[in-house]
């Protein structure tokens, strides 16, 4: 069923692009839609079905290339299951945003659902060769929505999200071919590696493939200073491929963190911690300082990415820091920081497709360019006002209930780091109530550009079909979040287990 439920998107895309040229684009719209929503619904019945203290389920495994060690190997435990959800959530959000879309809507669509097979294909592998292909063939989608239906700068932007991104993945595999070398007999595969522990008491060794690994999962992310292609690639995007880079792609790199560096490195790793720490406060500090400086909407959200994704890179790094102390704050830190990735992947995906309606309309996305939407637009207003307080971090929002277990995870043994980046939720909400103020209230004014719409019409069907279900389970998570830490907390404890060894 994993197998089915990763490649059925690649197999509908095909399917899409062999029909006949003249077939309405309403028909290829619906089939998108469709298929988008019956991954969602597989996903919910793998979520049915999945034993919270079973460890790794719906296991996978059969021959691929066995003269080098490589197999195809797949599964979900409750680190991927989680991504797994968001990932099927987001793109059947995108799929109902992308609607109205007119632009080659075969060929937009036929690249999203490849775009999906890559994603689910890296939260289920448990063969590094196999998570590299998905990888870097995710950098592929990504690269063609971006050059094809993104803004006026698309294609420098493209170009700088494709080479950054393809360097640091030619770095991760330079780090998997350093674990394979060292491991005996010589295997790719992530659960027989983490079993091994191949490079316990090679410190010099295990440091280098710790840097390789660490340079590449660093550059999706992002992580200061391998960040500089997200603000261009997020503002050229289409609103769509911007809920999808910022949403899912950038968790292939903490999810690589959680997956891969920190269990079969587990030396190395707590020898590192400290600058891992480090990292994450500057990632905090740096992003919401610079998001703070942007009269760019879009840019704006896209450094709040750097932020959000500094405190995962906190946590994950405080756990290791914990090592003698308590077991506890170890497990609220690592299970935070899953919770901040789909918690982030909710609310900055809302974000981005609230950012594209407002292009849709004004055809600019400079805050300095509106003002009083609020009397034309309610419900517009409404919803951003939500997705930008729960970015924050308000309570009874997803956010706080992750934010919350990476403080308190991480408060203990790193209080100084910690303390510094509880400044970055003030400074979030500073930039966050700047912008709502800027856009939302005074009198109204609108951008004066040609082919602007006017008047300014509230969000449309499609548009709050694509949102409220987004901010609805960013509530959900903040009010019962059980469900979701039921699954997150024994796996993380697993992860944790791993690290101490």
């Amino acid at each position: 069923m994993l197998s089915t439920l990763v490649f059925a998107p690649t197999a509908v895309a095909l399917l899409l692009l062999a029909l006949p040229r003249r077939t309405p684009a309403k028909v290829i719209r619906g089939i998108w839609v469709a298929t988008a929503a019956g991954l969602m619904a597989a996903t919910v019945i793998l979520w049915a079905g999945y034993d919270p203290g079973g460890g790794m389920q719906y296991e996978t495994r059969a021959r691929w290339i066995p003269s080098a060690g490589v197999g195809y190997h797949v599964g979900v435990d409750g680190l991927s299951l989680p991504m797994l959800a968001l990932t099927c959530v987001l793109f059947l959000a995108c799929a109902v945003y992308a609607w109205r879309e007119d632009r080659r809507v075969r060929e937009f669509a036929a690249l999203f659902l490849f775009l999906e097979t890559t994603c689910l294909g890296v939260f289920v592998s448990l063969d590094l060769i196999l998570f590299f292909v998905f990888f870097d063939l995710s950098i592929v989608g990504m690269y063609f929505v971006i050059a094809g239906w993104g803004h006026k700068d698309r294609a420098r932007a493209a170009l700088m999200f494709f080479l950054y991104t393809f360097l640091g993945s030619l770095a991760l595999l330079l780090g998997f071919i350093g674990l394979y070398l060292a491991a005996s007999p010589h295997t790719f595969d992530i659960v027989d590696l983490t079993a091994a522990n191949p490079l316990a008491g090679r410190a010099g060794y295990a440091g280098l493939v710790l840097l390789a690994i660490g340079i590449g999962l660093a550059v999706k992310t992002p992580t200061v200073p391998f960040h500089t292609w997200l603000p261009l690639a997020h503002t050229e995007a289409p609103a769509a491929g911007s809920a999808i880079l910022a949403g899912v792609l950038l968790k292939m790199g903490t999810y690589g963190f959680l997956r891969i560096a920190m269990p079969i490195l587990p030396d190395v790793w707590r020898q590192y911690a400290t600058v891992v720490v480090i990292l994450g406060v500057i990632c905090i500090l740096y992003g919401a300082l610079v998001a703070l400086a942007q009269s760019d909407f879009k840019r704006m959200i896209a450094y709040t990415s750097v932020n959000h994704m500094g405190y995962i890179i906190l946590a994950i790094g405080a756990a290791a820091a914990t090592a003698d102390t308590s077991r506890q704050a170890q497990s609220l830190a690592v299970t935070g920081a899953v919770t901040q990735m789909v918690s982030h992947g909710l609310l900055t995906g809302a974000l981005f497709l609230l950012a594209g309606a407002l292009y849709e309309r004004g055809r600019t996305y400079d805050m300095d360019a509106y003002s009083g939407i609020a009397a034309k637009a309610p419900v517009f207003t409404g919803m951003t006002a939500i997705a930008a307080f729960a970015s924050l971090g308000l309570p009874g929002f997803s956010g706080f209930i992750a934010e919350f277990q990476i403080f308190t995870g991480s408060l203990g043994p790193r209080p100084l780091a910690t303390s510094l980046s509880v400044l970055g939720i003030l400074l979030t909400a500073g930039l966050f109530l700047r912008a709502l103020q800027k856009i939302f209230l005074g009198p109204l004014r609108l951008p004066d550009a040609p082919g602007t719409p006017r008047p300014f019409s509230d969000l449309r069907a499609h548009e709050n079909t694509a949102v409220v279900p987004l901010l609805a389970l960013a509530v959900v998570v903040g009010i019962v979040p059980r469900f979701l830490l039921d699954v997150i907390e024994p796996a993380s404890i697993a992860v944790l287990e791993l690290l101490a060894r």
